[in-house]
């Protein structure tokens, strides 16, 4: 054949799984005992510990391709960028944290450090994420409330509110760093597969509308205090609406302002974003103007409105985590360890796959953890990284983390030299910037349509995790939408969409009858394909959709036919019945009636039929004496389509093989196709095969089966006036390029064989 052509041939034997394992030799692949994994695991040479060390300290690898010239510039630039957005951010985002503003910029200087030596994205800005710091800001609420006494701990004694505030968010985090270093060094990096980009997407809309209630006492200037748990945000809302006579109106004008220059010019920056060397920093001169104007015209002291106020110079002393708080809070850190990797590392993924790199999930889990003990001991709060700044980072030419460091560097400036000048600042301006930058998030409100049209399940998933993240809390909601994902996901294999194939005529391929016309069915053969895994939860389900699609229960049929012959053999020994040349004779003078002993014994029912004691087999689907009816069964040939299935398990095998031996006793041949060499040779070692369910009936594709069941009933195909030949000859094509063989002295080889 020429390369190219539409149509190839191949002509080859005809192979069950046995004959083809007889033709064809396999290589023998030594399987290794979980001993000799462990010891290899375990074996440590020089090559071993350099990729050690190469794996554990990423920077290695990336700062020796480095290209100063190049990337030098952009790196500078971007960092800058990135510096300033995250001075505000750290600002804004340590509100929602309920700590003092000036805490955020330890949280945007001290991860990012570490994340420098140990991350193996280049692109993300670690550092305050909103979502977390909700879920941060809920515990410390929780433990420290605005009004009335804090939570019985050991350690508060003697400090002030805020400071007990800031030892309950470092403890928190350092609880958080301690559990992502952990799944990390356990190689567990793969528990982030089980947030679907869904669950996700429902999640952080939730946790958006959180963060937007949570910022309306700062744009109304109202005094509301902080409330955690299930229902938070009806109360919250419900104490705003009672206090709303109370609005600030400065406060208000100034966000609304502050929102829509910021919401325009973002507008702008996404628009002509080809044109403009750097989006425009607007927040940042936002809050520059905004600190001149509350500075010239006092405006705390002539209109009350609530600013940052004074923030202190320098870092604080490290400090160690409370014990007693870990205990306490260890149930809602794990959520926070999870979420806050899953979202960073979902933004990494983007990122590597756009700049051609790739990622180590475990890796990650290691920095973001040492990074997280490293910053609380600092007093910052749980880092990971906010969408928005990292898209700074990248469209302003970041291509390192050297960007990533000058940006803890700028933060550094800040609190060091001139973070008196934000003293002035209003929390209504951290509040407004904040709710312009949930518009991401709030705009996936978007997706529910589009879900309920493409995937219902799917969208389910998105508003029950949605739903329940509102009204019950961050933390609560990601566990319920956990069970609402997982249990979309049993469903799913639990009820798959089963179906009856048919022949493409003319062609080795086979389809959903109901999709196509032009199909040839074979009389007496059903094909029934299986769509997912069989396995405890799914076998009743899929013996019942078996049945349903040959159209017969085999075993009602089974107990009819055992019954037939009980009768028969009365009759025959009773002198009722006699055996001619033409078949059974009834001799009774009378109807004959079946007998209530008929009825016991019911185990012997479900035995294979036995002809022994009788003059000749029964033929069922003619006309049986004595008015005994018993089920007609049309089908001859049953072939299962096993392409999809990846599992069994051992409940799943007992099931098959007793609806297997069911249709075997009803004199239906079963076959079973395409199946996995590894559920194969699992139904070997579980002893599946015996006298009635042999190894036999298995085949190496659809085709192969179909042909042998025509060959071994010529008539089914013959009775067919349209279609009286299903293809035996398969068409394959292979490119000009060779076949690979294992065998180096082999013949070129050809199209056929």
């Amino acid at each position: 054949m020429q390369a190219g052509a539409s149509q190839y041939v191949v002509t080859r034997s005809l192979y069950s799984e046995e004959s083809f394992a007889e033709e064809h030799e396999k290589v023998y692949r030594h399987r290794k005992t979980a001993l000799e994994h462990v010891k290899q695991y375990f074996t440590c040479d020089a090559r071993r510990a350099k990729n050690a060390v190469f794996s554990l300290l990423p920077i290695i690898g990336w700062i020796k391709i480095y290209r100063v010239k190049e990337w030098l510039l952009s790196d500078i630039v971007s960092g800058v960028s990135t510096g300033l957005v995250a001075v505000l951010q750290g600002l804004a985002y340590c509100l929602l944290a309920s700590l003092p503003p000036w805490y955020g910029l330890f949280s945007a200087f001290f991860p990012v450090v570490i994340y420098f030596f140990l991350g193996t994205s280049r692109h993300i800005s670690v550092g305050p994420f909103p979502v977390l710091c909700l879920m941060i800001g809920s515990v410390v609420t929780r433990l420290v409330p605005d009004e009335g006494p804090p939570v019985n701990i050991t350690g508060f004694e003697g400090l002030t509110k805020d400071e007990q505030r800031v030892l309950v968010a470092s403890s928190v985090t350092f609880l958080v760093g301690i559990m992502q270093l952990a799944m990390g060094i356990l190689q567990v990096g793969f528990v982030v597969m089980y947030l679907s980009d869904t669950l996700v997407s429902g999640f952080t809309t939730a946790a958006a509308v959180h963060i937007l209630v949570s910022q309306l006492k700062f744009v109304l200037g109202l005094q509301v205090p902080g409330i955690s748990g299930p229902l938070s945000i009806i109360y919250t809302l419900e104490i705003i609406f009672n206090k709303i006579q109370c609005t600030n109106v400065c406060d208000v004008i100034i966000s609304l302002v502050i929102m829509a220059v910021v919401f325009v010019v973002k507008e702008l920056n996404d628009r002509f974003k080809a044109k403009l060397p750097v989006p425009i920093p607007i927040e940042v001169i936002m809050t520059v103007i905004a600190c001149g104007v509350s500075y010239a015209f006092d405006f705390r002291t002539k209109y009350g409105i609530d600013i940052v106020g004074h923030i202190p110079k320098g870092y604080e002393p490290p400090m160690a985590p409370n014990l007693v708080i870990f205990q306490d809070t260890a149930v809602e850190a794990f959520p926070m360890a999870i979420v806050g990797f899953a979202v960073a590392f979902s933004v990494a993924k983007v990122y590597s796959v756009k700049h051609d790199y790739t990622i180590d999930g475990n890796q990650e889990l290691i920095a973001f953890g040492v990074s997280n003990i490293f910053g609380a001991s600092f007093k910052s709060f749980a880092a990971s990284t906010a969408l928005s700044r990292s898209a700074v980072q990248e469209s302003t030419g970041g291509k390192t983390q050297i960007a990533g460091l000058l940006s803890a560097i700028i933060v550094m400036i800040v609190t060091l030299a001139v973070g008196f000048l934000l003293d002035p600042l209003p929390k209504s301006v951290l509040g407004a910037v904040v709710i312009v930058n949930l518009k991401g998030m709030l705009m996936q409100f978007r997706e529910i349509p589009y879900l309920w049209r493409r995937d219902k399940p799917d969208c389910v998933v998105w508003l029950g995790t949605c739903i329940a993240a509102i009204l019950l809390g961050l933390d609560l909601g990601l566990a319920a939408g956990l069970g609402v994902e997982l249990l979309s996901v049993v469903l799913r294999a639990q009820f798959p969409r089963c179906s009856v194939l048919a022949n493409i005529h003319g062609t080795d391929i086979y389809k959903d009858r109901k999709d196509y016309v032009n199909i040839y069915e074979p009389e007496g053969v059903k094909i029934f394909r299986i769509p997912s895994p069989i396995f405890f939860a799914n076998i009743e389900f899929f013996r019942s959709k078996l049945v349903e699609a040959v159209g017969f229960n085999p075993l009602r049929v089974l107990r009819k036919r055992n019954k037939a012959l009980r009768l028969i053999r009365k009759l025959l020994k009773k002198g009722y019945l006699q055996w001619t040349s033409n078949g059974f004779l009834n001799t009774a003078h009378g109807p004959i009636k079946e007998s209530v002993e008929l009825e016991s014994n019911a185990e012997e029912l479900v035995l294979p039929t036995d002809f022994k004691d009788l003059p000749a087999r029964v033929d069922w689907n003619a006309e049986l004496p004595a008015n005994i009816i018993v089920p007609r069964v049309d089908l001859h040939s049953l072939v299962l389509d096993f392409a999809a299935v990846s599992f069994l398990d051992v409940s799943a095998l007992k099931g098959l093989k007793a609806a297997l031996k069911e249709f075997v006793r009803v004199e239906v041949d079963v076959y079973i196709v395409a199946c996995d060499p590894y559920i194969l040779d699992k139904l070997h070692q579980c002893s599946f095969f015996d006298d009635e369910v042999q190894p036999s009936m298995f085949f190496l594709t659809l085709h192969d089966a179909v042909l042998h069941i025509l060959d071994k009933h010529p008539k089914c195909s013959q009775n067919d006036s349209k279609y009286n030949k299903i293809e035996t000859t398969v068409t394959v094509h292979h490119p000009a390029g060779s076949l690979r063989s294992r065998d180096r002295n082999a013949p070129d080889p050809e199209t056929r064989f």
